[in-house]
């Protein structure tokens, strides 16, 4: 027969106390890698759209790109806590 449960058993996990390092540093590296990431694909597409719309221009597009990756890193850079 498969192994009974006593009724005075109880389960090993106690609410609260398990490990989460390593969920937790992986979350924050999803997270880095999606708000920078993206940031990196914006000004692609908007350095590629300026360039190649009619009248466009490659430096137009490097300029706009480098335009909203400043602002990007402004916006998303990590800050320290004013403390």
């Amino acid at each position: 027969m498969a192994d009974p449960h006593h009724a005075d058993d109880h389960h090993d996990y106690v609410r609260g106390t398990q490990e989460i390092g390593e969920q937790v540093a992986t979350f924050h590296v999803f997270v880095l890698l999606a708000k920078w990431g993206s940031l990196a694909m914006a000004c692609v597409l908007l350095a590629l759209t300026m360039w190649f719309m009619p009248n466009g221009s490659f430096l137009g597009g490097l300029i706009g790109a480098v335009v909203m990756a400043v602002a990007g890193w402004w916006f998303l850079h990590e800050r320290k806590p004013a403390h």
